[in-house]
């Protein structure tokens, strides 16, 4: 289910250009456990007066359980199997936030999805950041290791030069939330933004 957070300031032009730019496109989050998807997506999604989808949610919402019951009950491959399903849905519900799963953008297919309908933005934390965060969490499935710390370094390994094919990178560090925010409007503007004044400008006879 999507939340729409009201914002209590208007746009600004580059939010609006952004918005603008987008037309029927979603940004969609991607990046590690921990990097901040959920957190940094919501406030986007209240700066840019977009809806905030949480893909894990969707996903935990169609199965009826959470996401550690699925992977305990039915493993892994059963679950990316759904999460590829959920995603492709989402991605064809507009404009809004969607925050995924850290390894959601491994599949080939999820990959090619976003990159044709919608405007991917990575948010890449390192190793120490990533464990910091995510240590007083016991609801990750992955990480229900022996060596969690290996885990992490093994995934970041195998996960990040796939990451790299996303549109946009932003680091994610421990600095205040609304400065990631502001870093990540700057990156859609220059990335969107001209093309919106370019829309907006022409004329449908030109």
């Amino acid at each position: 289910m999507s939340e729409t957070v009201p914002s209590a300031s208007p746009p600004t032009a580059a939010e609006a250009a952004i918005v603008a730019a987008l037309g029927r496109r979603p940004i969609v989050l991607v990046g590690m456990m921990g990097a901040g998807k959920s957190t940094v997506g919501r406030r986007l999604a209240t700066r840019l007066h977009l809806p905030f989808v949480d893909a894990d949610t969707e996903i935990e919402t169609a199965a009826g359980m959470t996401i550690a019951d699925i992977f305990a009950n039915h493993g892994e491959p059963y679950f990316r199997d759904g999460e590829a399903r959920v995603i492709a849905r989402l991605l064809d519900n507009g404009p809004q936030v969607l925050a995924t799963g850290g390894g959601a953008f491994m599949r080939e297919e999820t990959r090619q999805r976003i990159a044709a309908q919608a405007v991917s933005l990575w948010l890449h934390a390192e190793a120490d950041v990533i464990m910091r965060r995510i240590k007083r969490r016991a609801d990750r499935p992955l990480l229900k290791t022996p060596d969690p710390a290996a885990t992490i370094d093994r995934l970041i390994a195998e996960r990040y030069p796939v990451y790299q094919s996303a549109d946009l990178t932003i680091a994610s560090r421990d600095v205040p939330h609304e400065k990631i925010v502001d870093e990540c409007v700057e990156a859609l503007h220059a990335h969107l933004g001209r093309g919106a004044v370019v829309a907006s400008t022409t004329s449908p006879s030109s």
